[in-house]
C-alpha cells in the first residue's frame, strides 16, 4: 500500500513541473496504473490525485489535457464516492465556462464518467447522486437559448446518460422532457436534431403518463400547422419515438396517422421523407395497431415511390435506355433553370420503398394480397433511374420472395411432390409469382448491362432470390439471362464483388435448374468462365471452379452415354482440363482454392474421364498425393469417392493399392469427419472396382474397423457395418478371420440398448449377406447361438438386458432364417421348445416369442400350426414381459399370414375380454403393418369388432381400439372417413372421445391420400373443442396439438374459429377444483388440469408450425395467465415465452410489464422449511426454467430499457443464489443475454 501511495506521489509531484514532456509521461504512467486492477489507493491519494487530473484539463498543452481526459473513466471505479462527486462538480462547472477549450475538454470528462459509473446494486447509489448532479448542470444549460455550442455539448452528454442510466434519472424525467421540448422549435438544426436523440433516449424507459404528455404535444403542435421546417422535426420526433419507444405509440396511432397522411401533401421532399419514415417506424413497431390504416399507406407508398417531378418515363423502354444515356448532357443545357443536385425527390421515392418493405416484412399474414397489389408496384419501379433507390427497390422485392419462403413449409416453394402431397396454400403463392417471373426476367436483363455495379449487383441477388424460392423458374428465360451474366464476367472495368455476384448467381442457376438449359449457352459460357478461374484474385478463382464443376455436370450429367443427337461435351474438354490441372498442380494457392481445383477435377474425371485419355494416369497420380497431404485429404477422400462410384468405371488400378494403404490408416485417425468419409470411399472401392483389390489390401482394412463398431457413435458404426456388407458381397474370402476381429463389437452393438434404425438395418443386411456369402469359418447355426446366448444365460439384476435389445435380436433371428430357408423349420421348432420350456429362463422365452413373430412377419413360419396353441399358453403367463411378447408375436405371425391367424386374432377378442388388450395390441401391429390391399378383405370385420369395443371400461383398451380405428381408416379414407365421423354424432361421450382419438392416428407425418379428405371435415371433428363432457374437449386437444405438429396445413385455415376455444380451455374453472378429505387433511384437486396442460401444449406447437396465424399479442394474455398457474403449466409457458421472445420479440417488449411479475414471482419463491425433497427440486426446476425464459428476454435488443426488466437484472446481479442460477443456465443453454454483466 505504502509504495503505491509513494510511487502515485511521485507522478503527482512530476505532474507539476513546468517541462510539458514531464506532466505528458507522469499522466501516461498514472493512466496506465489506475488501468491495473490490483492498484488501491488510500483516503489522501484519492483526492489529491482528483485534484491534479482536474487541473491538468486546464493544461496549456493539449496533449496533457487529452490524457488527464483518459484517467477520469478508470478513476471512477478507484475512488470513494465523495471524490467521484467533486470531480463531477468541477467538471459541471467547467463545462459552463466561458473557455471553449476548457468546456470542450470537460464535456468529454463527463462522457467518460458516464459510461463507467456502476450499474451493479452496489454502486446504485453514487450513480443515482451522480447522475442527479450532471442532469441537474445540464438542464440548466439547455436553457441558454444564445449560447448554441453550450447547448449542444449538454445535449450530447443527456443522450449518454439516458442511454446507459435512465433508471437512475426517473426523478428528472418530468423536468427533462420539460426542458427538452422547447428545443425543438429551436433556430438551430443541430439543437433540434440532438433534442430529438435525447427524447429518443427517454422515451423507453419513461412513465405511460410522459409519454402520452410527449405525444400529445407532438400532436398538438401539429395541429396548429406549423411552418415546413418546424413540421420535419415534429414528425422525425413521431418517428424516433416510435423506434426507440415501439409499441407505446400503438395507443396513439389512431389520432397520429391521419395527422402524418395530411403533412405527406405538403410540397416539400424532406418532410415528406421523414412522413415514410414515421409510417416505417409505425409499421415496424406495432403492426397489430396499423392494421386499419394498411390500405392508406399502401396507397401513399404507390403514389410516392413514382414521384419524380423531373424526369419523364413516358415512352417505350428501348426510347427510356436513350434517354438515361443521353441525360447528363441535358442536364449541361438546362444547368441555369435546374440542377439535378438540387432533386431530392428520391429521398421521398426511397422512403416509400422501405416503408413497403417493412409491410413485407412485418405482415406474413398479407402476403397473398401483396402479390396482387406491392409486387406489380415494385416492377414496375425497376426502371427507377436513382441507383440508391433502385437498389432499395430490389431488397424491397428480395423481401417478398424471402417471406414467400418464410410462409411456405418447403424450402422450395414449388416442389412437384409438395404440391402433389396437398400442402394447398403454398399454392397461390407459387402461381402469382411464377406469373410475375417473365415481367421480372423483362426488367431485369436489360438492366444487367447497367454500368451501374450496384445495380448490377441488387439485380443478380434479386434472381437468386427467385431461383431459390421457386426452383426451376428461370429455365425458359435462361437465353436472356446469359448475356448479362457474361456482361459481368467480361467487363474489364467490373470490380472483384462483382464477378463473384454474377459467379454465385450462374452457380445457383445452374443447381435450381435442369442441365438441358444451359447445353446451348455452353459455347459462351464456359471460356468466361474458365477465364475467372485464370484471374489472380483466389475468391473469384475460387466460385469460379465451383461454377466449372457445376458445367461440368451439364456437359454430360451422370449416367448419361454420348448418343447421336445428344450435346457433344468433346470439344471443351481440353480447355477445362488445362485450366483446371494448372489450379490443382499449384501449392502455393489459397486453401479453398485447393479443395474446389480437387472436387472440380474430380467431377471432370467423374462425368468425362474417357475422353481424358493418357492424361488421366496423371491426374490420379496427383489425388494420390493430394490424399497424402495432411491439409488436402480430406477433400482428396471425397473426391476419390465420387470418382470410384462414376458409372464411367475409371481404371484406379494403378493407385488402388496405394490409397487403400493410405485409407485404412485414416481410419486410425480422431477426426470423425475423415473417418466418415473414408468410410464412404472404401465402400464405393469394395463396391465398383474389388476385382482389382489385393486380400492384403483388404486385410489392412479390416484391421481398423473393430473400434469403430461400438455404441459411442452409431452412426460410424452404421457406415463401417455398410462397408463389411459390401465386402462379404464382393470379396466374400476377405472375412475369413472375421470372428475374432470385428463379429464380437457387433453382437455387442445387437445387445446394446441404443440399436435402432439405420445402425439395426445395416446389421441385419450383414447377417443375411454373411450366411449367404458361406465364407467365415461362422456358419449360421454359431451366428445364431452367438445372439441367443445373453438371452439364455442371463446376465445378474443389475446388468439386465433392456428391452430394445430383445427386439434388435429378434429381428437379427429372423433375418437369419430369412437368409437359410433350409434351416428355417429346425429354428422355428427350436423357438417353439425354447417358449413351452417351464426351465427356460424368461428372458429366452420373451426373445424366443418375439423372434417367431419377426419370423412370421417374414412369411418364414412355413405354416406351422402348434404355433397358435403355444401363444394362448404364454398369454396365460404370469410374467408381464412374457405376455406382451406375446401379443408382439402374434402380431407379427398375423401380418406374415392374415389368412391364417387375422380372424383368430378377432375371435380370441370377442371370446377373451381379460386378454382383450393384449389382443388388441396384436391386432394394432396387423393393421400398421399389413399393405392396404391386403386388408380390404377384413376392413368390415375388424371395423364393427372395433365399435362393439369403444366403449370398454379400461381407458388403455380404449385407447388402443381408437388407434386401430384411426389406422384402418387409413386403409379406405373415402368410405370410412365419413363413417368415422358419422360415429361423433351419434355416440356416447366415450365413444365421441375414442373417435376424435381415431382422427389423431389418421394425422402421419408425411403425404398421404387422406389428407384432402381430412382437411375437408377437420372442421367437424374439432367441434368437440365445444364439447359438453371434458375428456372429449382433451381429446380433441390432442388431436389439434398433433394436427398442428405433423400436418399444420390441416388447421391453418381454421384458427379464426378454434383458438377462441382453445384460449378458453386455457383458463382455471373454479367449478371443476374440489376438496377431498385425507385423513386430518384436506386436499384440492383440480380435474381441469389435464385440459389446461393440453391447451398449453398446443398453443407451444401453434408457435412453430402456425406463427403467421396467430395474434401474437392476445396469445401473450394466455401466456401471462400461465405464468401464475401449475407447476406442469408454468414449465411450458416459461418454454413458451423464451421462444416467442426470439420469434417475435416486438410484441413480447409490448407486454414485458406485466411478463416480468410472474417470473420474478417465481425467481424468489422459497419453499417452506420442513418440505418434502420433491418440493425443493420441483422449485428448483421451477426457477431454473424462469430463469432460461428470463435470459432469453434478456437477449431481445432494448429489453433493459424497460425500468422493470432493468430493475429485474439488478435483483438478479446483486443476489448471489439467482446470479448463480442465471450463469448456470447461460452455460448450459449456450444461449442468453450477452449483454448483462455480472458483475
Amino acid at each position: 500500500m505504502s509504495n503505491v501511495s509513494y510511487h502515485i506521489s511521485n507522478l503527482l509531484e512530476k505532474m507539476t513541473s513546468t517541462d510539458k514532456d514531464f506532466r505528458f509521461m507522469a499522466t501516461n504512467d498514472l493512466m496506465l496504473e489506475l488501468q491495473k486492477d490490483s492498484i488501491k489507493l488510500d483516503e489522501d491519494s484519492e483526492r489529491r490525485v482528483v485534484a491534479m487530473l482536474l487541473k491538468l484539463l486546464e493544461d496549456k498543452n493539449g496533449e496533457v489535457q487529452n490524457l488527464a481526459v483518459k484517467c477520469l473513466a478508470p478513476l471512477v471505479s478507484k475512488v470513494k464516492e465523495p471524490q467521484v462527486e467533486a470531480m463531477v462538480e468541477s467538471l459541471c462547472s467547467n463545462m459552463m465556462s466561458d473557455k471553449e477549450q476548457l468546456r470542450d475538454i470537460s464535456s468529454m470528462g463527463l462522457k467518460a464518467v458516464i459510461t463507467e459509473l456502476p450499474l451493479s446494486s452496489s454502486g446504485l447509489t453514487l450513480t443515482a447522486s451522480v447522475s442527479k448532479m450532471i442532469t441537474s448542470q445540464l438542464i440548466g444549460a439547455l436553457g441558454k437559448q444564445e449560447d448554441v455550442a453550450l447547448q449542444l455539448e449538454a445535449l450530447d452528454i443527456l443522450s449518454d446518460m439516458l442511454g446507459r442510466l435512465s433508471g437512475a434519472l426517473v426523478s428528472f424525467h418530468g423536468s427533462l422532457l420539460s426542458s427538452l421540448l422547447p428545443q425543438l422549435t429551436s433556430p438551430r438544426m443541430a439543437v433540434r436534431k440532438r433534442s430529438i436523440m435525447a427524447l429518443g433516449h427517454l422515451v423507453p424507459c419513461c412513465s405511460p403518463a410522459l409519454f402520452s404528455q410527449l405525444t400529445e404535444h407532438l400532436m398538438t403542435e401539429l395541429a396548429k400547422g406549423p411552418p415546413t421546417s418546424v413540421a420535419r422535426t415534429y414528425i422525425q420526433c413521431l418517428a424516433t419515438i416510435s423506434r426507440e419507444g415501439g409499441h407505446r405509440v400503438g395507443e396513439h396511432l389512431q389520432k397520429v396517422i391521419p395527422m402524418v397522411v395530411k403533412f405527406t401533401s405538403v410540397e416539400d421532399d424532406e418532410l415528406r421523407e421523414h412522413c415514410f419514415q414515421a409510417f416505417e417506424a409505425f409499421i415496424r413497431r406495432c403492426p397489430k395497431e396499423m392494421s386499419p390504416h394498411v390500405a392508406t399507406v399502401t396507397q401513399l407508398c404507390f403514389k410516392f415511390m413514382t414521384y419524380d417531378p423531373n424526369y419523364n418515363y413516358d415512352g417505350s423502354e428501348e426510347e427510356e435506355d436513350e434517354s438515361m444515356d443521353v441525360e447528363d448532357g441535358d442536364d449541361e443545357e438546362s444547368d441555369d433553370e435546374y440542377s439535378d443536385d438540387d432533386d431530392m425527390s428520391w429521398k421521398v421515392r426511397r422512403s416509400a420503398v422501405k416503408c413497403l418493405e417493412a409491410l413485407i416484412s412485418t405482415r406474413l399474414d398479407l402476403l397473398l394480397s401483396f402479390y396482387s397489389t406491392i409486387c406489380p408496384a415494385l416492377l414496375a419501379r425497376f426502371k427507377e433511374r436513382e441507383e440508391n433507390v433502385r437498389a432499395d427497390v430490389f431488397a424491397a422485392f428480395s423481401t417478398l420472395l424471402r417471406q414467400s419462403r418464410v410462409g411456405s413449409s418447403h424450402p422450395g416453394l414449388i416442389a412437384t411432390d409438395a404440391v402433389r402431397s396437398g400442402v394447398r396454400e403454398e399454392e397461390p403463392v407459387v402461381t402469382l409469382l411464377k406469373k410475375q417471373v417473365p415481367g421480372i426476367v423483362k426488367v431485369l436483363h436489360r438492366q444487367l448491362k447497367d454500368k451501374s455495379i450496384k445495380s448490377r449487383q441488387g439485380c443478380f441477388g434479386l434472381l437468386s432470390e427467385l431461383a431459390h424460392t421457386v426452383p426451376g423458374a428461370l429455365e425458359e428465360h435462361i437465353p436472356a439471362l446469359v448475356p448479362g451474366i457474361l456482361f459481368s464476367l467480361t467487363d474489364k472495368s467490373a470490380s472483384s464483388n462483382m464477378k463473384i455476384d454474377a459467379l454465385c448467381f450462374l452457380h445457383v442457376l445452374l443447381i435450381s435448374h435442369p442441365p438441358q438449359a444451359f447445353q446451348p449457352h455452353m459455347q459462351v459460357l464456359l471460356p468466361a468462365v474458365l477465364a475467372c478461374v485464370e484471374d489472380t484474385f483466389y475468391k473469384i478463382m475460387s466460385e469460379a471452379l465451383l461454377v466449372t464443376q457445376q458445367l461440368l455436370r451439364v456437359m454430360r450429367p451422370q449416367g448419361q452415354t454420348s448418343t447421336p443427337g445428344r450435346f457433344d461435351p468433346k470439344p471443351f474438354i481440353r480447355e477445362v482440363f488445362s485450366v483446371t490441372m494448372k489450379r490443382l498442380k499449384a501449392t502455393d494457392i489459397d486453401q479453398e482454392v485447393k479443395e474446389r481445383a480437387i472436387s472440380c477435377m474430380g467431377h471432370l474425371v467423374c462425368h468425362l474421364g474417357d475422353h481424358l485419355g493418357a492424361e488421366l494416369q496423371g491426374v490420379l497420380a496427383i489425388f494420390l498425393e493430394r490424399l497424402k497431404n495432411e491439409i488436402t485429404r480430406l477433400s482428396a477422400v471425397r473426391t476419390l469417392s465420387l470418382i470410384a462410384a462414376s458409372s464411367l468405371k475409371i481404371d484406379l488400378s494403378s493407385i488402388l493399392d496405394e490409397t487403400l494403404s493410405v485409407l485404412a490408416s485414416f481410419l486410425r485417425k480422431n477426426q470423425r469427419a475423415l473417418k466418415l468419409s473414408t468410410l464412404a470411399c472404401l465402400t464405393a472401392l469394395v463396391t465398383h472396382h474389388a476385382a482389382s483389390i489385393k486380400p492384403a489390401a483388404l486385410e489392412a482394412m479390416l484391421n481398423e474397423l473393430p473400434p469403430l463398431v461400438d455404441e459411442s457413435d452409431m452412426h460410424t458404426s452404421q457406415v463401417s457395418i455398410a462397408l463389411l456388407t459390401c465386402m462379404s458381397k464382393a470379396c466374400p474370402s476377405s472375412l475369413a478371420k472375421i470372428s475374432s476381429s470385428v463379429l464380437p463389437g457387433i453382437f455387442r452393438l445387437i445387445h446394446s440398448p441404443l440399436l435402432q434404425g439405420g445402425a439395426l438395418a445395416a446389421i441385419l443386411d450383414f447377417l443375411q449377406s454373411l450366411v449367404l456369402s458361406k465364407a467365415s469359418s461362422l456358419g449360421y447355426g454359431q451366428l445364431m447361438k452367438a445372439l441367443m446366448e445373453p438371452f439364455q444365460n442371463p446376465p445378474p439384476e443389475s446388468s439386465a438386458l433392456h428391452r430394445q435389445s430383445y427386439i434388435s435380436a429378434a429381428r437379427c433371428v429372423a433375418a437369419l432364417v430369412s437368409a437359410s430357408p433350409k434351416d428355417s423349420p429346425a429354428t422355428v421348432a427350436g423357438l417353439i421348445q425354447q417358449v413351452k420350456n417351464p426351465g427356460s429362463p424368461e428372458s429366452a422365452r420373451v426373445l424366443a416369442l418375439l423372434s417367431l413373430g419377426e419370423v412370421g412377419r417374414s412369411g418364414s413360419l412355413g405354416g406351422c400350426k402348434e404355433v397358435q396353441g403355444v401363444i394362448l399358453e404364454a398369454f396365460s403367463s404370469t410374467s408381464e414381459e412374457v405376455k406382451t411378447a406375446a401379443s408382439c408375436a402374434l402380431g407379427g405371425m398375423a401380418v406374415g399370414s392374415l389368412s391364417d391367424y387375422l380372424p383368430f386374432v378377432l375371435k380370441e377378442i370377442s371370446a377373451q375380454p381379460r386378454r382383450q388388450y393384449l389382443l388388441l395390441h396384436s391386432l394394432k401391429d396387423v393393421i400398421s403393418a399389413s399393405p392396404a390391399c391386403s386388408l380390404s378383405p377384413h376392413v368390415e370385420s375388424i371395423w364393427s369388432l372395433l365399435f362393439q369395443h369403444c366403449e370398454c371400461q379400461e381407458e388403455g383398451s380404449r385407447n388402443l381400439v381408437a388407434e386401430c380405428l384411426g389406422k384402418l381408416t387409413l386403409v379406405d379414407p373415402a368410405v370410412l372417413l365419413p363413417r368415422l365421423k358419422q360415429q361423433l354424432r351419434a355416440g356416447s361421450p366415450v365413444v365421441r372421445g375414442t373417435v376424435v382419438t381415431a382422427v389423431k392416428f389418421t394425422i402421419v407425418d408425411h403425404p398421404a391420400p387422406i389428407d384432402a379428405l381430412l382437411r375437408d371435415c377437420m372442421g367437424d371433428f374439432l367441434k368437440s373443442l365445444q364439447d359438453d363432457d371434458i375428456t372429449v374437449r382433451r381429446v380433441a386437444l390432442v388431436m389439434f396439438n398433433s394436427a398442428a405438429h405433423n400436418k399444420p396445413s390441416l388447421i391453418r385455415g381454421l384458427l379464426g374459429s378454434v383458438l377462441p376455444h382453445l384460449y378458453r380451455e386455457t383458463q382455471i374453472r373454479k367449478d371443476l377444483i374440489r376438496e377431498v378429505e385425507m385423513g386430518p387433511f384436506k386436499h384440492r384437486v383440480d380435474d381441469g388440469l389435464d385440459v389446461r396442460k393440453a391447451a398449453f401444449e398446443c398453443m407451444y406447437t401453434l408457435l412453430d408450425s402456425c406463427l403467421d396465424g396467430l395474434d401474437v399479442l392476445q396469445f401473450l394474455d394466455h401466456v401471462e395467465e400461465g405464468l401464475k398457474d401449475h407447476y406442469d403449466i408454468r414449465m411450458l409457458t416459461f418454454l413458451m415465452l423464451a421462444r416467442l421472445a426470439s420469434l417475435s420479440p416486438a410484441a413480447v417488449l409490448q407486454r414485458l410489464d406485466r411478463l416480468v411479475e410472474p417470473l420474478k414471482a417465481t425467481c424468489t419463491t422459497k419453499v417452506k422449511a420442513g418440505s418434502v425433497k420433491q418440493e425443493f427440486e420441483k422449485q428448483e426446476e421451477l426457477r431454473r426454467s424462469a430463469m432460461r425464459a428470463v435470459a432469453a428476454l434478456l437477449a431481445v435488443p432494448e429489453v433493459e430499457r424497460s425500468p422493470i426488466m432493468a430493475d429485474f437484472a439488478n435483483q438478479i446481479r446483486s443476489n448471489a443464489d439467482m446470479a448463480s442460477i442465471y450463469q448456470s443456465v447461460q452455460g448450459g443453454d449456450g444461449g442468453g443475454a450477452e449483454g448483462m454483466d455480472m458483475s
